[in-house]
């Protein structure tokens, strides 16, 4: 998209139909700072009528049979198939995401609807419960099946505005739950371009919104005790505000976290582990809630894992997001940028050294390597969202886990190791939501459980983990009678 193109206006999408509100959202290209779209915004009149809306809708939305569900699931594959180009080219514009990322990003949003597709057909609704464990109980048999839970609210974040969509839209689809989006603020064409689509489904009438929102008015998607349950992905300080004030719904948090790597000594330290790194660390200029922002390395591998590093981050700089030889490209904002700089800065004055970047032209971040940084410093205990990862060395490979264990996040964590013994321990010792063995933690595969402990969020994404919290269990107890 570029300087010279006319600003493109979406409408909001509320109880299924698109309407324009006469109030618009600018979005920018994060690349070059122009706006070249408007998003029709909700305020608290449109945004009661979605919630009215979809608690109708529940009981419709619930009598869906699983084929019909599986019909407009695939339904959105084959249009995003379609869309492919022009959900790269948005994803490229309002996200400033590299191309092979945003093309990447693309492919997963349709693997997510079509994971989605595949579940309602093989999800197991229903077991019999034996009751007759007492003398009381003799004559009573029991079964339970999983129901819709309800109406829900769903609120996600910018740095993957298309498949973390996928991720809260698929599930509740094929759990039965009619649902309001809110798009994140700085990314919401992607979210409204999905919206589109389902427009074209058989879904029931009024069970489902997409509305961009200011913050202030959306918060009633999470105080309103309608909703059965709230699902959040952002950062830990909002996320955990949100459960405080939600009431008695459900809530489920993704909310990102510190990622740790850590390489010991019997690991196979090649091109591609080197490869890897430097994506998982700088990829989307690190702007992905499993980058990798603390690399440890075992004292007899630390030199040679550091030269290695240096040696191919000296050839990547941040630049163009529609290159496709781009790798870093801008953060999402000026001020996100500036908040890095003040963390880097702040590290180096108290000992860190920087090994490599640590520069900024506007919303460009020069990839950085750091070492010798203090535990107690934002750049290593918080969330840096941004191109940097953080050097240091282990001896023990228990105390190599020990450290990853320190931080107040647990969101996922990578070992390489050849040791079988090893990566049990890891598996059994870290305080993580998942253990990578001989890859990084930024791996993610669509239906796997993901999520974190402690700081990082509350519940699993993944398809089938997401349907299941969208969804209750309901007893039936039957008395027999004698003949």
């Amino acid at each position: 998209m570029s300087d010279t193109q006319s600003v493109v206006d979406y409408p909001l999408y509320v109880a299924g139909k698109a309407i324009t509100t006469g109030q618009w959202l600018e979005v920018q290209n994060k690349y070059q700072g122009t706006t070249f779209a408007r998003v029709a915004l909700a305020d608290a009149k449109v945004l009661e009528k979605a919630i009215a809306a979809s608690v109708k809708a529940e009981a419709e939305m619930a009598a869906l049979k699983p084929f019909q569900k599986q019909q407009i699931l695939l339904h959105c594959v084959k249009r995003f198939n379609e869309l492919r180009d022009e959900l790269t080219e948005i994803l490229i514009a309002e996200g400033g995401k590299p191309r092979g990322a945003a093309s990447a990003e693309v492919e997963r949003l349709i693997n997510t609807f079509q994971l989605a597709a595949d579940a309602v057909t093989q999800l197991d609704d229903g077991r019999v419960l034996p009751l007759a464990v007492t003398p009381a109980a003799a004559r009573y048999r029991g079964m339970v099946k999983q129901v819709p839970i309800g109406a829900v609210s769903l609120i996600s974040p910018f740095n993957f505005p298309l498949n973390l969509v996928a991720h809260k839209i698929a599930p509740a689809i094929a759990a039965g739950c009619p649902f309001v989006l809110k798009p994140a603020s700085l990314t919401p064409i992607s979210a409204l371009k999905i919206a589109e689509v389902l427009a074209e489904t058989d879904l029931p009438k009024g069970s489902w919104s997409v509305l961009p929102c200011e913050r202030q008015a959306a918060d009633i998607l999470v105080t309103d005790d309608r909703f059965k349950l709230l699902s959040f992905t952002g950062s830990d300080q909002v996320g955990w505000d949100m459960k405080a004030r939600a009431g008695r719904k459900k809530v489920t948090l993704e909310l990102g976290g510190n990622a740790a790597v850590m390489i010991d000594a019997d690991a196979v330290v090649d091109d591609a582990l080197i490869d890897r790194l430097i994506g998982a660390a700088y990829g989307h200029a690190g702007q992905i809630c499993i980058s990798v922002q603390r690399i440890l390395i075992h004292a007899d591998l630390y030199a040679d894992v550091k030269k290695r590093l240096l040696a191919k981050l000296k050839k990547i700089k941040a630049d163009d997001p529609a290159l496709s030889t781009t790798l870093v490209g801008p953060m999402i904002k000026a001020a996100e940028a500036v908040r890095l700089k003040k963390w880097i800065d702040k590290a180096e004055k108290k000992g860190a050294k920087i090994l490599l970047g640590g520069n900024l032209q506007g919303v460009l971040f020069e990839p950085t390597l750091l070492e010798n940084v203090d535990a107690k410093l934002e750049i290593y205990k918080d969330e840096a969202f941004g191109p940097v990862a953080i050097l240091e060395k282990y001896k023990e490979f228990e105390q190599g886990i020990a450290t990853i264990n320190q931080s107040r996040f647990g969101l996922q964590a990578g070992v390489y190791t050849q040791n079988l013994n090893k990566m049990l321990y890891a598996w059994d010792h870290l305080h993580v939501g998942g253990v990578i063995i001989n890859d990084v933690p930024t791996f993610r595969v669509d239906n796997m459980p993901y999520g974190g402990v402690k700081d990082s969020g509350l519940g699993r994404e993944g398809i089938h983990s997401a349907i299941r919290d969208m969804q209750e269990e309901r007893l039936l107890v039957i008395k027999e009678t004698q003949a």
